[in-house]
């Protein structure tokens, strides 16, 4: 091949794997930002830096964050793969790490090696429960889960347990909980079993070296506490009186989004902030109340979903 058939070729091949990535990144966003029920699950590596909860101080300290706020873990009596009853009722005292996974997922494969590791060494103080978000029989799953010898219950997901825990956006997705039964933190994607190491420890009252910190949980663990965030992603309150500001996080709470998600604004910058619908209609919001006006609900772009209220 003359040279400069093969430099055209390879440019090629180059510019076709940054269209890949890019539509990829694309995908990711549009998916994630839909985990209402009956979404598309997508596989994902691992959340922004910025969002993971083994950061660092400034003094290079590792940090731990649990919501001080705290759930309830949504309470669920089913069957795993043997048949066994499962009953989130009877974890009280342990750590619990509620794992949604699936056999065609990466990075689930990935994980999974490390939950094992983890159940087997904190054997007695947690419990990992595996929840199979794979269509159709449970047979292949238990077939998979046989095959590489899973040490915690596996259970078949469904949409209605889906949304007990708020919505599934993306696999791996892992709600930890505290001996007393409360989420007190979710890791979205792949995270380095040091992270679940920490918090277990953490839980447990054991030594560990990182600082403890809280957070309030505006939507991070749970999109329903969304209404008790005092700020939304990339929107800016400048100008508004508290009483104002108020009221705009109220309709952000109350309003949904146009752009196909069937949340509502808040929910959808707080879960996609890359989302540029809900971004404006945020901005909307807060203009028209600096104006004077009361702003108007948008016309939605495709029906919503039937919300009952008191």
């Amino acid at each position: 091949m003359k040279r400069s058939a093969l430099i055209v070729l390879l440019v090629t091949c180059a510019l076709a794997a940054m269209a890949v990535a890019i539509e990829g990144a694309r995908e990711l966003r549009v998916a994630a930002a839909r985990p209402g029920k009956g979404a598309q699950l997508i596989a994902m590596s691992a959340q922004p830096a910025k969002a993971r909860n083994d950061s660092q101080d400034s003094g290079g300290e590792q940090v731990i964050h649990f919501a001080s706020n705290a759930q309830p873990m949504p309470p669920f009596l089913v069957d795993d793969l043997n048949g066994n009853p499962v009953s989130s009722a009877a974890f009280r005292g342990k750590v619990v790490i509620v794992n949604f996974w699936a056999t065609w997922c990466p990075p689930c494969q990935e994980e999974i090696p490390e939950m094992m590791e983890l159940q087997k060494e904190y054997q007695g103080k947690l419990q990992i429960i595996g929840v199979s978000m794979d269509d159709g029989p449970a047979e292949p799953v238990k077939q998979f889960a046989d095959k590489i010898g899973m040490n915690y219950p596996i259970v078949m997901g469904s949409d209605e347990l889906s949304e007990e825990y708020g919505g599934i956006p993306a696999l791996p997705t892992s709600f930890v909980v505290d001996p007393e039964g409360r989420v007190v933190q979710k890791h979205v994607g792949l995270y380095p079993k040091e992270v679940y190491d920490n918090e277990i420890r953490a839980l447990l009252g054991e030594p560990v070296q990182a600082k403890i910190e809280t957070f309030e949980d505006t939507g991070q663990i749970f999109l329903k506490n969304a209404a008790l965030a005092t700020s939304i992603p990339g929107v800016s309150f400048k100008g508004l009186t508290a009483p104002q500001k108020k009221l705009a996080l109220k309709l952000m709470n109350s309003q949904h989004c146009t752009c196909g998600c069937n949340m509502t604004i808040a929910e959808c910058r707080l879960t996609d902030p890359d989302c540029p619908t809900s971004l404006a209609l945020a901005q909307k919001i807060v203009d028209e109340i600096r104006a004077g006006k009361i702003p108007s609900a948008p016309a939605p772009s495709q029906p919503i979903a039937e919300t009952t209220g008191d």
